[in-house]
């Protein structure tokens, strides 16, 4: 069963937000985590960043874009910080 983090992505605006990538589409919208889990694992729902198709395409490594893996790492991770605080001001934190 999904956790209130996963689910609290449905109807969300993307915080990863990749220029010239971002659909800006809420309906497309799912909780991306953050690869480094472990082998083939990924981190707690705690680690992961509100995301777009689109840009979860991106950083799933699905698509390639002009943007480097530190800089793609580096625009999902402040996608998760957005999505923390966005938790912690509604209390799910």
């Amino acid at each position: 069963m999904p956790s209130k983090f996963t689910r609290s992505a449905k109807g969300r605006e993307c915080q990863v937000r990749i220029p010239t990538v971002c659909n800006f589409n809420p309906e497309t919208t799912v909780l991306a985590h953050l690869n480094g889990g472990g082998m083939g694992m990924k981190h707690d729902d705690i680690h992961g960043a509100f995301c777009c198709s689109d840009c979860h395409d991106v950083v799933d490594g699905k698509v390639h874009t002009a943007f480097n893996y530190t800089e793609v790492k580096l625009m999902h991770l402040e996608g998760v910080i957005r999505t923390q605080k966005i938790w912690m001001d509604e209390g799910l934190m």
